[in-house]
C-alpha cells in the first residue's frame, strides 16, 4: 500500500512539473482561472474545516458528555419504554433476509420493557420464513410480539404507511420508542438500550445512527461506499453538534413512537407532495426519509446522531458497471434531497438554528460551485492555455488526498490509493447530477422497484413539453454559469 500512495504523490509532483519555468509565477492566460479556483477554494475549504472542528468537539468532547447525562436521567426514570420495529422488506434475497430478521428478533429480545414488530413483506415466502425464524430462535410470545402485514406491491410508502396504522392501534405513548428498518439492514443488539435514554430528553424527535456497508465484491463500488459513509459520519457528528442531522436515513432510525404514530405523521410517510411552480404537483414515490425529517423539522422537534451505535446494511451493485451504479443511485439520492430541501430552505433560520439552515443552503449551492472549477479549467485551455490541465489534475489530487487523510483519521481506518479520485468523482457526478434532478423534481425511480419515470410507455404531451422544459431551464442555468466564468476570467 505504501508503494502506491507513494506513486501517487510522484504523479502529482510530476504533472506539476509539466508546467514551463516561470509560467506560475506570471500565470498567463490562466490568471483569472486560478483566481476564480483559489477564491472558492478558500470558501469551500473554509466551510469543509469548520465542518471538520465541529465534529471533532462533538465526537470527542460534546457526545461523550451528552450521552451519560441522558444515562443517567434514564437510570432514575421509573417509565416503561416499549420497543416498537417497524419493518420493511421488498424482494430482498432469503440469504439476506435470514440474518437481518435474526438481528431484529435479538434486539427485541434485549428491549427490557418488550417489544412489538410489525414487519411489512409481499412475497408469501418471505412471511413463512420470517415466522420460522421467529419460532426457531424460541422466543417469548409475551416478551417480543410478532405481526407480519402482507400487502400488494404499491412501494415503499404505502407499506410504510399501512405498518404505522397497524403500530397506532397498539397506542403507544410518549415514553416508546419506534425502530424504522428496512428489510436489508442488520439492527444492533442494543439499539434499545443505547436509544431510549436519547428520548429522556423531551425536544428529541428521532435520531439516526453511522452506518457501515456489507458488500462482499471488492472493487470501486465497494470503495465509493466505504468513503460515502465515513463522509457521512463526518457532516453527521458536525450535524449532530447542532442536534439536528440532515436526513433520518431510511436503513434505520428510530423515532419517539407517538410521533411516528400521529395521524399526519403517517400521512406525510404515505403521501407527502411537492406543489411546483412549473411542473405543478409532484407525488413523492422515493425519500420517505426526507418526509420523515422534515416532519420533525418543522415542528421544531431535535433529531440526535449516535456516531457510536452501527447498522450495516447488504448493498449490491444494481447497474453492470460502476459508473452506471452510482449515477443511479445518486439520482435517487440526490432528487430525494432536492424534493425536500427548498421547502426546508424556506422555513428560514429562526427554528432550527443558522448552522443547520445554511448547511441545507449550502445543498443547493454547492452544486454549482463545484462544478466552477473544472469549467473554468476547460474554458481556460480551450482559449489557449492547456497547461493548466495538468497543473488542476494536480491539484485535485493533492487537496483530495489532505481530506482523505482527514476522514481516515477520523474514522481510525486507513483509505486505499482509489479514495481520492472515487472523492473528486462523487464531488463533480454528484454536482452535476444535482443540477440535472434540481430541474426534473419529477424524476423518480426506486432502484429495485419500478416506481416512477422511466420505461417505454408513451409519455403524454404535456409530460413531453414539461421534459423540455427542464431540458431548457438546466442548458439556460449551465448557460448562465459559464458566462459568468467566462467574464470572470476576463478580470486579470
Amino acid at each position: 500500500m505504501a508503494l502506491t500512495h507513494l506513486a501517487y504523490f510522484s504523479v502529482a509532483v510530476l504533472l506539476l512539473c509539466l508546467a514551463p519555468q516561470g509560467f506560475l509565477g506570471d500565470m498567463q492566460g490562466a490568471r483569472g482561472t486560478v483566481l476564480i479556483i483559489g477564491a472558492l477554494g478558500i470558501w469551500r475549504y473554509s466551510w469543509a474545516v469548520l465542518n471538520f472542528s465541529r465534529a471533532l468537539v462533538f465526537k470527542l468532547r460534546v457526545y461523550p458528555r451528552w450521552r451519560k447525562e441522558r444515562a443517567a436521567r434514564f437510570a432514575k426514570s421509573r417509565a416503561r419504554h416499549h420497543c416498537f420495529f417497524m419493518v420493511t422488506s421488498y424482494m430482498v434475497d432469503q440469504d439476506t433476509t435470514l440474518p437481518v430478521y435474526r438481528s431484529i428478533f435479538k434486539a427485541a429480545m434485549a428491549a427490557r420493557d418488550g417489544a412489538t414488530i410489525v414487519a411489512s413483506v409481499v412475497d408469501g415466502m418471505d412471511e413463512r420464513l420470517i415466522r420460522d425464524i421467529y419460532r426457531a430462535m424460541n422466543i417469548d410470545p409475551n416478551h417480543v410480539a410478532l405481526v407480519i402485514d402482507r400487502i400488494k406491491s404499491n412501494g415503499k410508502r404505502d407499506a410504510m404507511s399501512q405498518a404505522l396504522r397497524i403500530l397506532a392501534s397498539f397506542s403507544p405513548t410518549h415514553n416508546d420508542i419506534m425502530v424504522f428498518v428496512d428489510g436489508d439492514t442488520l439492527v444492533p443488539e442494543d439499539i434499545w438500550a443505547r436509544s431510549a435514554p436519547v428520548f429522556t430528553d423531551p425536544k428529541t424527535g428521532a435520531l439516526t445512527t453511522d452506518e457501515a456497508a456489507i458488500i462482499d465484491r471488492e472493487g470501486p463500488f465497494k470503495d465509493w461506499f466505504t468513503l460515502r459513509f465515513n463522509q457521512r459520519q463526518v457532516m453527521m457528528c458536525s450535524m449532530g453538534l447542532s442536534n439536528r442531522v440532515l436526513t433520518l436515513t431510511g436503513r434505520m432510525s428510530v423515532f419517539r413512537a407517538d410521533l411516528a404514530t400521529d395521524p399526519t405523521f403517517v400521512r406525510a410517510v404515505g403521501q407527502d407532495y411537492l406543489d411546483h411552480w412549473r411542473l405543478g404537483r409532484v407525488n413523492f414515490l422515493t425519500g420517505d426519509d426526507k418526509s420523515t425529517w422534515f416532519w420533525l423539522l418543522s415542528r421544531g422537534f431535535e433529531t440526535a446522531y449516535l456516531p457510536d451505535v452501527q447498522s450495516r446494511s447488504y448493498e449490491t451493485q444494481p447497474r453492470d458497471t460502476f459508473y452506471d451504479s452510482a449515477k443511479t443511485l445518486m439520482v435517487r439520492w440526490f432528487g430525494n434531497m432536492m424534493r425536500t430541501n427548498g421547502r426546508a430552505i424556506a422555513m428560514g433560520p429562526r427554528d432550527m438554528g443558522f448552522f443547520t439552515w445554511w448547511s441545507i443552503l449550502d445543498q443547493r449551492v454547492s452544486c454549482w460551485t463545484t462544478l466552477v472549477g473544472p469549467t473554468s479549467v476547460i474554458i481556460t485551455a480551450l482559449l489557449g492555455t492547456p497547461i493548466i490541465i495538468p497543473l488542476y489534475i494536480s491539484w485535485v489530487m493533492m487537496t483530495r488526498y489532505m481530506f482523505c487523510t482527514y476522514i481516515a483519521v477520523f474514522n481510525r481506518e486507513w483509505f486505499p490509493v482509489t479514495h481520492p479520485f472515487i472523492l473528486y468523482f462523487g464531488q463533480v457526478a454528484g454536482a452535476i447530477i444535482k443540477t440535472f434532478v434540481l430541474f426534473r423534481l419529477d424524476r423518480q425511480k426506486w432502484t429495485r422497484q419500478g416506481a416512477g419515470g422511466g420505461g417505454k410507455s408513451v409519455v403524454p404531451f404535456y409530460d413531453r413539453l414539461k421534459m423540455a422544459e427542464s431540458t431548457a431551464f438546466h442548458a439556460l442555468g449551465f448557460a448562465w454559469l459559464t458566462l459568468a466564468i467566462m467574464f470572470l476570467n476576463t478580470l486579470e
